[in-house]
C-alpha cells in the first residue's frame, strides 16, 4: 500500500477526514479532557501520561508509520465549516491474504455526538476500505451496553455476529463486547444462493 506518496484524505459531505499531525496536538487534548466523562466508560484506560505532548508525538509517529506500511488507517475528524476536531476513527489491524479485513474503532467528543457526524465518517471509511484498499470485510465490537454505538454499526449496514468474553480491558477491566461485521459482498440473510 503505498498511501505515503500522497496526502491521504477523505472527504465527506461535512468533514475531511485526514491522519494526524503534530500541529493537532492542542485541539485533541482540549477535546479528550472536555469529553473524558463521555469517553473513559467505552475505552481501554488512559495512561497517566494520555493528555501530554509526549503521548500525542508517539501517537502522530505510530500513526504515519501505520498508514505508510498499510496496517492501519487513523483518521482525525474535522469540521469543514470551521475546521474543529470532533474526534477519530481508526480503521486497525488491517489484515492482508486470504483475509482482506481490519477493525474499525472511533471516539467523537460529546459535543458532537449524536450529530450524524460518526455515521458520515463510517460509511466513508467503509466505502474507503472496500474500494480503495480492497479490504473484504470490516469488523467493529462494542459493549454490549453502548446501546448508541451498537445503533449506529447497526444503521452503517454492520450486521451482529456474536459475543466475544473477555475480549478488551475497558476502563481497567476485561470486558466482553459484541462483534459487527460489514462486508463488501455481503450476502447474509439473503435465500437466493447462487
Amino acid at each position: 500500500m503505498l498511501l505515503a506518496k500522497r496526502k491521504l484524505r477523505i472527504e465527506t459531505e461535512r468533514m475531511t477526514l485526514r491522519p494526524p499531525t503534530h500541529s493537532d496536538f492542542r485541539p485533541w487534548a482540549a477535546l479528550r479532557s472536555a469529553s473524558q466523562d463521555h469517553l473513559t466508560p467505552w475505552e481501554p484506560g488512559w495512561a497517566q501520561d494520555h493528555l501530554t505532548r509526549k503521548a500525542f508525538t508517539n501517537r502522530v509517529y505510530w500513526a504515519q508509520r501505520s498508514v505508510t506500511s498499510g496496517t492501519a488507517l487513523p483518521l482525525f475528524m474535522f469540521r469543514r465549516t470551521d475546521g474543529e476536531l470532533m474526534g477519530a476513527i481508526t480503521l486497525d489491524n488491517i489484515r492482508r491474504g486470504p483475509a482482506q479485513a481490519g477493525t474499525l474503532g472511533y471516539w467523537t467528543g460529546a459535543q458532537y455526538a449524536r450529530q450524524g457526524y460518526m455515521k458520515e465518517a463510517i460509511l466513508s471509511v467503509v466505502h474507503y476500505a472496500f474500494t480503495r484498499l480492497d479490504l473484504s470485510r470490516v469488523e467493529a465490537a462494542c459493549l454490549p451496553e453502548n446501546v448508541a454505538s451498537r445503533g449506529l454499526l447497526e444503521s452503517c449496514g454492520f450486521k451482529y455476529e456474536g459475543v466475544a468474553q473477555s475480549y478488551l480491558q475497558i476502563d481497567g477491566r476485561w470486558r466482553t463486547h459484541v462483534l459487527y461485521a460489514a462486508l463488501r459482498m455481503d450476502r447474509r440473510g439473503r435465500t437466493d444462493a447462487g
